[in-house]
Formats: C-alpha cells, structure tokens, sequence
C-alpha cells in the first residue's frame, strides 16, 4: 500500500470514529434533556395477612344411623333417601307385638295393685306382698317405656335422609351395612351446618383460635367464597405428619354445598409488614421474568429491580434492596423510562 492511500485510510476511519462520538454523545444529551411527566405514588408498609391453603372434604355437621336397641321386625319405613324431615318425626315403626304384651301384664298388675291395696288397708296382706307387686307394676311401666322408645325410631334432629337398607316387613338383625360399616335402617345428616376437618401444621398451633373466620372455596363454584368458623381445635399433635387436626362449621342455609364436597380452606394465619405497590407500577422486562419499577427521586427515575410476592386485588407485594418507606414509586409514564432519565411529577 502506498503512503498516500494509508493516510487517506487513517482519515477516514478518524472522521468515522468522530461521528460514532459525536452521535452516542448526543443520545446521550438528548435523553438527559428529555423531562418525561410521571405520577408518582408513596410507597408505605402495609400490614396484610399470610395466607396458608389446605385442602379438605365436607361433611354433613351431624350424622346419625338410626337402629333400634333390639333386632327384631321392621313394621314400616316412613321415610325414603332425600326426605327431610324435623326434629321428632318418626322415621321407623318396629315390631311392637312385645310392646302390647308389655301393655297387657301392666293393666293385669294394676289391677291386682288395686285390690291388693284394699285388702292391705283392711290389714288382710302383709306390707311386704303389697310392696312386692308395687314394685312390679314399676318395672312393668319402665319395661313399656323402654319398648316404645325402641319401637319408634324418632328424628333426633331436623334433616335430610341419606341413607335407608331395608323395606317395610323385613327382620332387623343388627348386622352392620356394607355401605356405613355399621348396623342401620335409616341414616339421618343435617346438612343446614355443615363441617370439615382439616390436619393444620403444628407451626400455626399457636395462632389458630375458637371463633376464627376461614374462608372456604370450592371446584364448582369457582367465583364464590363461603366463611366458615373454628369451632373445635383437637389438643394433641400427630406424631406421624406434625399436624393437629381443627373442626370448621359451614352455614349452609343455602344448601349450595353437599357433603362429600372437595373444598379448600383458606387461613389467615400471620400478620406482616409488607412493601405494597400498585401492580401497574411494576414492569416485566421483555423476553425474561425480571420484574422491576421506577422511582422518583430529584427529578430523576431510578430503576429498581424487584421480586413479586402476593397480590392483593390491584396492588401487588414487592420485595427489593433499595426501597424504603416514603419513596416516590412511579405509577405513571413510567413505560417510556430509562434509568436516570429526568422526569417531572404532574398530578
């Protein structure tokens, strides 16, 4: 290469490297000189809950499977699965065929009792036959007291039918149901309350309380939240999984749940200082899942990396060195931002 055609190259790539200067200088300039308008928002602590998830099956809050103290004939089944019935209504009538012999001696004992007890006033009898047959007549009388609350199987409390396993005029022998594991003619639920038990880690024993408010969710009611209440925490811990186990009462009045019903129950078990911002103040860098924000200070945005926590309707949990309470995070404006550009706070 000749000595003229060198130097033209070295001026050449110096005008060249001039201008690269002169263009990332003024890039430079003018992103010092452009003042974008921003809406600013304090960042203050906000004490919110920490929420702890389970998950749970519902039960009906009472159940009961009905079976007389005897077995004997079943006369007739006055109910069928998904009746509802009150609190005394009578569900089964057994046998009463002892009942009316029952009956029959206690009329004879009386009887005697009244002749008895003019012959002993009349000293005719020794006190002792008559007490004797006084006492039988007692015995006759809790004989038929206990015969008829046997014989009648009586709702002991208003609710629905879940089950029924034999039909009018078949013997009851006593022998547990296949299906419920025990012996029953009827199966009676209240299904107006219902409950749930859920094994809660031993961490939170110390913060679940008798009366506390959960809040229950479930698959087929996607958008609706149904409030139960802690009405019974067991004392002792399991060894095996750590867990205690705690009762929840559900109001059911509407009868929109059933029991047998997956469900998911919600505590609000600690309480936190947290950094709680409005989520569109938070950005997502493109192609990555860094998140992070601006934030005012001197007429300067400062970008700030931050980590998401949880959301709280239209705000959102931040968790980021740098930020402290007070601070002017920028709400608005803040797409067009790089860091340090100068920003001006309109209202």
């Amino acid at each position: 290469m000749s000595k003229s055609r060198f130097l033209i190259a070295v001026m050449v790539a110096v005008v060249f490297s001039a201008c690269n200067t002169e263009k990332k200088d003024q890039e430079a300039s003018d992103t010092q000189a452009r003042i974008e308008p921003v809406r600013i928002a304090p960042l203050d602590y906000q004490t919110v809950a920490r929420d702890v998830d389970y998950t749970a099956n519902l039960q009906a809050y009472e159940e009961i499977h009905m079976t007389p103290a005897t077995p004997g004939r079943i006369e007739k089944i006055y109910v069928e699965v998904g009746a509802r019935v009150s609190k005394g209504d009578i569900l089964v009538q057994m046998d009463r065929t002892q009942l009316h012999q029952a009956e029959v001696q206690l009329r004879t004992i009386e009887t005697d009792l009244k002749r008895f007890d003019t012959l002993q006033k009349a000293g005719s009898i020794a006190q002792q036959q008559y007490d004797q047959l006084e006492a039988q007549v007692e015995i006759a009388k809790n004989n038929i007291a206990f015969l008829r609350d046997n014989t009648r199987l009586l709702a002991p409390f208003s609710g629905v039918i879940t089950g029924k396993y034999f039909e009018s005029g078949e013997m009851f022998s006593g022998t547990p149901v296949p299906t419920v594991g025990k012996a029953a003619i009827v199966s009676l639920a209240q299904i107006d309350m219902l409950k749930t038990i859920v094994p809660v880690s031993e961490k939170f024993f110390p913060l679940v309380k008798n009366g506390m408010e959960v809040i229950i969710t479930t698959d087929i009611y996607p958008d609706k939240e149904f409030t139960g209440r802690v009405f019974r925490i067991h004392p002792t811990v399991d060894p095996a999984s750590r867990t205690f186990n705690v009762e929840i009462s559900i109001d059911n009045r509407s009868q929109s749940l059933r029991p047998g019903m997956f469900s998911r129950v919600r505590f609000s078990l600690d309480r936190f200082d947290a950094m709680i911002v409005p989520a569109i103040a938070v950005l997502k860098l493109q192609g990555s899942n860094e998140r992070y924000l601006f934030v005012e200070k001197d007429g300067i945005a400062r970008r700030i990396g931050v980590t998401i926590g949880k959301r709280y309707d239209e705000n959102v949990e931040v968790i980021a060195e740098g930020l402290h309470e007070g601070d002017n995070i920028i709400v608005s404006g803040q797409a067009r931002l790089q860091d340090g550009t100068q920003v001006t706070v309109v209202k």
